[in-house]
């Protein structure tokens, strides 16, 4: 082969290289200028220091040559919820953790008997907690229909705090006798007694609330 013959051939293999590039390089351009669609002008492009235009085809000839990159992942603007802080021990019990129940010892009390109840409050949360058990923030009340009969925070004498440790899982218990006498805020001498009926008792601490136990007088 001559040396001019060995020049044609080279200029014409590099003029389909080049062909081959510039076309590749179209249609990259055309397949991403037609998925993004028309473009508003940004008001950083509107602006006087707007960047220059890159050409689409010196784009494409850039990414055919280092290749085509993955695209790097967007962090989540979604902002993690910090864990809770475990209770320390000591702490005030929580309503939630607590569970307060009141069950009577008979269903049907006659000849005098006083009624008789037993509380229970325990403490289902992870640690040992604390709770006022004192008879303003624990109160047990009996009704009749819609009479207010008796109840523990009428006549507080002494103390009315008694701030009880409870232990997980572990009930705290009171047995309470009622001496089947009204009971009222004047705190009068001789309360008037309680007549034959049907009667409800419940016990209330805080947002609390126990089951309501009929029972009735005779």
């Amino acid at each position: 082969m001559r040396d001019g013959d060995g020049d044609v051939y080279w200029r014409r293999r590099m003029s389909v290289l080049v062909a081959v590039l510039v076309v590749v390089a179209v249609v990259a351009w055309a397949c991403s200028s037609g998925s993004s669609g028309p473009q508003r002008p940004s008001s950083a492009q509107s602006s006087t220091s707007a960047s220059p235009t890159v050409d689409p085809l010196l784009a494409g000839l850039r990414t055919l040559a280092m290749g085509t990159a993955s695209p790097s992942p967007t962090p989540s603007s979604t902002k993690s919820t910090p864990a809770a802080k475990p209770k320390r021990p000591g702490d005030p019990c929580a309503d939630g953790d607590l569970v307060l129940s009141m069950q009577g010892k008979q269903d049907v009390y006659s000849g005098g008997a006083q009624p008789n109840f037993l509380i229970t409050l325990v403490n289902t949360g992870p640690v040992m907690c604390t709770a006022d058990v004192g008879p303003r923030s624990m109160e047990v009340r009996i009704t009749s229909g819609e009479d207010r009969i008796w109840s523990t925070a009428d006549c507080v004498s002494g103390s009315a705090t008694e701030v009880k440790q409870l232990q997980r899982g572990v009930p705290w218990v009171r047995s309470l006798d009622w001496d089947r006498r009204r009971s009222s805020d004047d705190c009068r001498r001789n309360p008037p007694a309680a007549l034959p009926g049907t009667y409800v008792a419940v016990v209330r601490m805080g947002k609390l609330k126990s089951p309501l136990g009929v029972f009735h007088l005779r």
